[in-house]
């Protein structure tokens, strides 16, 4: 299964210190995982944020780009995404999915859950997304 990881997520989990619990994710062998330039720059420019420095250090954030680098595969978006989504930020979410032909995106953003799928792509919560994969 090819999987994307909303930036809310990343951050989230980041955040809550539960980044091994994502990591234990990441290593399933049976899932891929994508991110993009738009992807990678959206979490570098939320983690930097003060609101979310109070509760992580620069440790934690160049801990979560080494996770990143280790367990995702990077993909340039090739394919422009046309959307009703509400938010025209996420509209890179649904390129990327286009481009790798993802089967999900996991994502917190209810602008994003609403369509609840886009072309081949199913979006998902974190938890629902965790009863996929343990059927």
């Amino acid at each position: 299964m090819k999987v994307i990881i909303d930036t809310n997520l990343w951050i989230s989990f980041l955040i809550g210190k539960r980044l091994s619990v994502l990591k234990s994710v990441l290593t399933n062998s049976n899932l891929t995982f994508f991110v993009c330039h738009e992807l990678l720059e959206e979490i570098h420019h939320i983690s930097s944020k003060h609101k979310i420095r109070k509760y992580v250090n620069e440790n934690d954030v160049v801990d979560t780009f080494i996770i990143i680098n280790k367990f995702c595969k990077y993909a340039d978006i090739d394919k422009k995404a046309v959307s009703p989504v509400r938010d025209t930020k996420d509209l890179y979410l649904l390129s990327l999915a286009d481009t790798v032909q993802a089967d999900y995106i996991l994502t917190g953003d209810k602008d994003l859950l609403t369509l609840q799928i886009h072309n081949q792509t199913k979006i998902v919560t974190y938890s629902e997304f965790q009863a996929i994969i343990k059927d």
